[in-house]
């Protein structure tokens, strides 16, 4: 116990050292402590629940180190800018639905910097004010369903940067919030935005071909006029098979069967297949792609859209300053073609009959020479694959010169008793089991070798003893295989001849 204590009053000392002002906090009895889990709320390791509590206001004095934060199903009416007494650093969840929050006050969000999931479902929220949710940047889901949403003012979703989906369900918006696609400081990444159970009775058909090529939008169950531009909509969105209206196809308007009385196949839409087109311009030149499936003359008042890689463009509104145009007969007119309007383009028109999806509405552009662009890559293609085949070539023709030239262009030369000189391959034999060795014990080995043999002296007659078996064991190695120029045929007709 004196150990103990020991080592706390110097550990006491040391921080008394850093920081005096512990002395007085200790010595009037205010040193604050790590917040307790209140005893209305249920805390296991990082998590902190409090829902069901009948809470009507925000428990103040929490614990910092949750990453979760339950407050579901209480009484709550608004969040306050203070609603917590310390900056929640580490929670990444907070679950404040099925509650009765109207209000919400702006940089309330400022205590929770990391916030991943924000669940306010099920509330009473009408208007969503410019920065409510000041400091979400890290925000990927926001929920919102089952409020009674009505506007949503310029600038409410800034500062959500990273947000990728959004829940508006079940709400009584009557306007489609292109804001959040279009204002700047709203989300970048938004690919999920759930508009179902709302009151829209119009939604920005040229918009939405461009924002759903980017992520999903469900429309269903709500009030939509059904006129042409929507039935082209959905009709070409049943083409792409895109899922919110492929897995919700009976709760839209304008469906097969609905009995609308809407009658859009106007006389200049053609049943015939249709067939992949690919159109081709020069830069700078001038180039009309007609819709596909759509014959002329097209009838008055029928609008065509074209998904262009950049824009979308419709037959009724005209754009002098740019260089795609839509014709009144629902023509697209590319002028002055610019390399980056290659790619596919896409004509939506209301055709009144479903469309199978391996037929191509979609037609692509190619702008710049095509035929030489893919010549040259052949023969770039090409000369790679015969510089590749050309070294490997020259590499063994090479190898078979050095081995040739080490054979057979040896400089050693010999002479013999007569005093005249012939190559010292003259003297090679070949030695492989030769009777003679077995006989006399002197084989050392089985397999074939070469072997040179000293020349003999200068008196000995041709007649003379002959030279005996040479020692592989002993063997100079400098003597074998030298100066080779006799072939393989006069070298066995000498070693017989020796014999």
């Amino acid at each position: 116990a004196w150990i103990k204590l020991h080592l706390f009053l110097q550990l006491l000392t040391v921080v008394i050292r850093w920081n005096p002002a512990v002395l007085f906090l200790l010595c009037f009895g205010f040193l604050p402590s790590v917040a307790t889990c209140p005893p209305y709320c249920l805390c296991a390791s990082d998590i902190i629940s409090c829902c069901g509590s009948n809470l009507s206001t925000l428990p103040f004095d929490l614990p910092s180190y949750a990453t979760r934060l339950d407050l579901s199903h209480n009484a709550l009416t608004a969040l306050p800018v203070d609603w917590i007494s310390q900056p929640f650093d580490r929670l990444a969840t907070l679950v404040l639905s099925k509650n009765s929050i109207s209000r919400i006050e702006v940089n309330a969000f400022n205590v929770t910097p990391h916030l991943f999931h924000l669940d306010l479902s099920s509330n009473q929220l009408t208007v969503l004010n410019s920065s409510i949710f000041t400091g979400l940047r890290e925000l990927k889901e926001l929920l919102l369903f089952g409020n009674q949403i009505v506007q949503i003012n310029p600038g409410a979703f800034s500062d959500l940067h990273g947000l990728q989906k959004l829940y508006l369900s079940t709400n009584r918006l009557t306007a489609f919030p292109l804001g959040l696609y279009e204002e700047p400081g709203g989300p970048r990444n938004l690919t999920f935005l759930d508009l179902s159970n709302n009151r829209l009775s119009k939604v920005p058909i040229q918009s939405l071909l461009l924002i759903t090529r980017q992520g999903g939008i469900y429309l269903q169950e709500n009030p939509l006029v059904c006129d042409c531009a929507l039935l082209a909509l959905l009709e070409y969105w049943m083409w792409k098979q895109y899922r919110p209206l492929v897995d919700f196809r009976t709760e839209y308007p304008c469906r097969e069967g609905a009995g609308t009385g809407l009658n859009c196949k106007q006389q200049g839409v053609s049943d015939t297949p249709l067939e992949a087109q690919t159109y081709q311009v020069e830069p700078g030149r001038w180039l009309r792609v007609p819709c596909p499936g759509l014959n002329f003359p097209v009838q008055e008042g029928l609008v065509v859209f074209w998904i262009t890689p950049q824009i979308a463009l419709n037959s009724s509104v005209s754009n002098p300053s740019g260089h795609l145009i839509v014709l009144p007969n629902g023509t697209l007119e590319i002028q002055g073609a610019l390399m980056e309007d290659s790619g596919t383009y896409g004509c939506v028109v209301a055709r009144g009959h479903h469309f199978d999806p391996s037929e191509p509405l979609e037609v692509s552009v190619v702008v710049g020479n095509l035929s030489t662009t893919s010549t040259s890559e052949l023969a770039r293609s090409g000369g790679e694959h015969f510089n590749t085949a050309f070294t490997t070539l020259a590499s063994c023709v090479v190898s078979i010169i050095l081995v040739m030239l080490y054979l057979y262009l040896t400089p050693c030369r010999c002479r013999d008793s007569r005093g005249g000189s012939r190559g010292c391959g003259g003297r090679a034999i070949t030695l492989c089991s030769d009777p003679r060795e077995v006989e006399s014990g002197q084989r050392r080995s089985n397999g074939k070798r070469v072997a040179f043999l000293e020349p003999q002296a200068e008196d000995s007659s041709i007649d003379g003893p002959k030279t005996p078996a040479v020692n592989l064991d002993h063997v100079n190695p400098e003597g074998i295989l030298k100066n080779g120029s006799r072939t393989v045929e006069q070298t066995l007709t000498d070693a017989a001849h020796m014999a």
